[in-house]
């Protein structure tokens, strides 16, 4: 399960793309790495992952 901090900036950042217009095309938590990984954009072009601390970073 996601921590609480992980679940707050996943809620932040789904709102950010959803302001911006641009569609969330993958959102899944991997129970191995303990990370969110959400894809999102018409063309896939924005990647990123949260970590147990609530910190995202992009995907390069």
């Amino acid at each position: 399960m996601p921590t609480q901090k992980q679940s707050n900036t996943a809620i932040f950042v789904c709102q950010l793309l959803s302001n911006l217009y641009q569609p969330i095309q993958i959102f899944r938590y991997d129970q191995k790495l303990k990370t969110l990984y959400v894809q999102a954009g018409a063309t896939d072009q924005i990647a990123l992952i949260i970590d147990e601390e609530g910190i995202w970073n992009f995907v390069l």
